[in-house]
């Protein structure tokens, strides 16, 4: 399986931190989190690598070069300054992400999940995200999670299916998912969010999913940068 991790965001709620950094860059615990995400993926097996990438993003190649110092081999795709937002950078993406199911991970979050455990598709699933507990400063969460039989709501039943509608939003997307390429077949080239697509493909019951309750940060404000910084010199992470 390839991975692609997005990097191409400009950050702007983390200045100046990323006047001069691409946010993807920044360090925690001694290492950047594009940092931690090769090591993770390196650990799992996974070795081929799309990295997208805009604001600064010579700073990111600069960094991490052809990825052989940590493991992997790395792509680069890169976009204007502005951006082709989730979906549009994965489509621009797809020629290097090859024809079977792949990885995709937002680059600005922190987690101890392990990539080895990602869900296998079914025959008429289009993807599969990972879930988590609403953070503090998303409480509303995006999906809902029932099981596939209809018999109700259950986080364990596998695989899961995930609701748009139906029901009410009950957890985060951590940024962690499984798409087939399909997923995107048939979009021009250009700027368009990701979130629009999800909706539509768990509205027709092709979106998978699954809840993950271990360590999960998402990096959105200094603050938070600082906190699990915090958090990892002292080996509280939990």
């Amino acid at each position: 399986m390839k991975a692609m991790i997005l990097a191409a965001g400009r950050g702007e709620r983390m200045r100046p931190l990323t006047d001069e950094r691409p946010k993807p860059l920044l360090d925690v615990g001694g290492r950047s989190l594009l940092e931690w995400h090769l090591a993770a993926l390196a650990r799992a097996g996974i070795r081929d690598v799309v990295i997208n990438h805009a604001w600064l993003g010579e700073r990111i190649v600069e960094a991490l070069g052809d990825g052989h110092r940590h493991g992997v081999r790395i792509e680069y795709s890169a976009e204007s300054e502005g951006a082709l937002e989730t979906a549009g950078g994965i489509i621009q993406a797809l020629p290097m992400l090859g024809s079977d199911p792949f990885l995709v991970i937002n680059g600005d979050i922190w987690t101890d999940f392990d990539f080895s455990r990602l869900p296998v598709l079914d025959e008429q699933a289009l993807g599969s995200l990972v879930l988590v507990p609403n953070p503090s400063q998303h409480p509303r969460g995006d999906f809902s999670l029932i099981a596939r039989d209809g018999s109700g709501f259950d986080i364990l039943a596998d695989p899961l299916r995930l609701e748009a509608e139906d029901a009410p939003p009950r957890y985060t997307f951590s940024g962690i998912a499984v798409y087939r390429p399909e997923f995107f077949a048939g979009f021009p080239p250009g700027r368009r969010p990701l979130l629009p697509l999800l909706r539509a493909a768990a509205a027709s019951g092709r979106l998978r999913g699954r809840l993950y309750q271990g360590l999960w940060f998402d990096i959105g404000t200094p603050e938070r940068l600082r906190e699990l910084d915090e958090r990892l010199a002292s080996g509280a992470t939990g």
